[in-house]
Order: structure tokens, then C-alpha cells, then sequence
């Protein structure tokens, strides 16, 4: 079954028949976590990169917020008994889409805000394709931890 995350969302899921999939990855940064062993898989799809940017939203929604997603996403994964040294994690999104000049550079503040709070956890990247001005679509199934990432006007490719 198919489990969208929408912008500002995230799932995390034990069930092998589960695929979790996110679409239009532009400025966003979208972020899946597998654990191999206990098959459990999540996939946040944030939009900007600190909660401080609009205290109200961050508190009904911490998907919407890199600096807050990703913990949470790591804690919902962790319920389900996954554990941070057998996750296999993918980084995709942080494009330049609708900012051709760089003004708010959204998407290279979304990758920043990720690679810190990874580098200050000892996090480690199994895959990352980000940046460029193009949109991205990721999907996992849960089953076997098989990744795809579709590129606009590239294609489809299983990357794990």
C-alpha cells in the first residue's frame, strides 16, 4: 500500500507491504531512514530549515521543520526498534526551483540545517542527491528497504 507524504508530513511504517513515497521534492529536503534488520522504514518530507521562522506553525507541526523533523524522525523509527547504526539513510531535494536568483536559497539552507544536525550526531549519508533546479520523487518499501528516485526529465533509478 502506499503511504504519501505530503509537504511538511512524515510516516514511518513496520508493514512489508508498505511503500512510502514523496513527491515534488523541490526546495524541500526529503529524508529516509531503513533499518535493515527490524524492516523499518521513515520518510519525512520538510520544507524549511528552522522552527524559528514561525514558532506558531513548529508547534502543530514538526514535519514542517528540518531542525524539528529530523529528530522526530529518528525518535518514530526508534519506537518501532530500529536502531541509529544499522540505518541506511537517503538525502534527497534542496533544489533551487522557484529562487533562480538565490535570494532565500531555501533549498541549500534545508541541506545545511540536516548536514549540521548529522555531523553534530554522528550521522552518517548512504545516499544524497541534492541541489540542481530540478524535482525530485522518492519511494521506499518498507519489505526490503529498495529505494527509487525519480529526477524530472531524467527518470527513474532504484539507488539501494
Amino acid at each position: 500500500m502506499d503511504l504519501v507524504v505530503g509537504v511538511a508530513d512524515m510516516k514511518v511504517s513496520n508493514k512489508p507491504g508498505d511503500m512510502l513515497v514523496t513527491y515534488s521534492l523541490g526546495s524541500c529536503i526529503g529524508l529516509a531512514l531503513y533499518d535493515p534488520v527490524v524492516k523499518v522504514g521513515g520518510l519525512l518530507h520538510y520544507m524549511l530549515p528552522e522552527s524559528t521562522l514561525d514558532g506558531n506553525k513548529a508547534k502543530k507541526n514538526l514535519s514542517m521543520f528540518g531542525d524539528t523533523g529530523i529528530p522526530l524522525l529518528f525518535k518514530e523509527t526508534y519506537k518501532l526498534g530500529a536502531k541509529k547504526n544499522r540505518l541506511k539513510i537517503i538525502v534527497v531535494g534542496g533544489a533551487q526551483i522557484l529562487d533562480q536568483n538565490g535570494l532565500f536559497n531555501i533549498g541549500k539552507r534545508n541541506h545545511t540545517i540536516l548536514r549540521k544536525m548529522f555531523w553534530k550526531n554522528n550521522v552518517m549519508i548512504d545516499f544524497e542527491d541534492v541541489g540542481g533546479n530540478v524535482n525530485r520523487t522518492l519511494k521506499l518499501k518498507v519489505e526490503n528497504g529498495s529505494v527509487w528516485l525519480k529526477v524530472s526529465g531524467v527518470g527513474t533509478k532504484k539507488i539501494c
